[in-house]
């Protein structure tokens, strides 16, 4: 069974973006994001109505990651350092060495590649350092570009789940992609 330790907490980078701890500092945006109903059409979580619900997120995310439990990284472009995103392993399956992956990013900045990049970086990250065998991403069947994303980083669909989650009352249908660890040798 893996086992995790984020302290340090482990910064990334990539050629425009850090990769960090996302901060109470942060709220403002994490509500930007969070209350941004076309931001989260697809993302089955409950909308943020004030900045209580956003700090909500902010403080659930520094939990997983004191507790080891799951790890998630703030967007933050280098020329600004305003956050303008949220990426991570949102469930972690120590025992099968598998975790999932998630991510959003503020509307202003999507079809800009931003998402791209910093899943490269992510995946390395889960890959190499925390030893996953299996990264999934779990994907609304309508969101189109984030089935691409994961196609592009080498992700195979695995299936179509009917009414996989439930969401305010509501079924949603699920994509289920996967990506097998580059390590392996055959």
């Amino acid at each position: 069974m893996l086992q995790f330790n984020f302290t340090p907490y482990p910064a990334l980078s990539t050629q425009r973006f850090l990769l960090k701890r996302i901060e109470k500092t942060d709220v403002n945006e994490v509500f930007a994001i969070r209350s941004d109903e076309e931001v989260m059409k697809f993302i089955h979580r409950p909308i943020a109505k004030t900045i209580d619900d956003a700090m909500m997120v902010v403080d659930k995310i520094s939990t997983g990651i004191d507790n080891n439990e799951s790890i998630n990284w703030g967007i933050y472009p280098k020329d600004s350092k305003k956050l303008i995103g949220i990426i991570g392993y949102v469930r972690m399956n120590k025992e099968n060495h598998r975790a999932e992956v998630g991510y959003v990013l503020h509307g202003d900045h999507h079809r800009k590649g931003i998402m791209s990049e910093v899943l490269a970086e992510v995946l390395n990250y889960g890959f190499y350092s925390m030893k996953l065998n299996t990264i999934e991403a779990i994907i609304d069947p309508r969101n189109q570009p984030s089935a691409n994303l994961c196609e592009k980083h080498g992700f195979l669909r695995e299936g179509y789940i009917k009414e996989y989650i439930c969401h305010n009352e509501k079924f949603y249908d699920a994509l289920v992609y996967s990506l097998l660890t580059p390590l392996k040798t055959k």
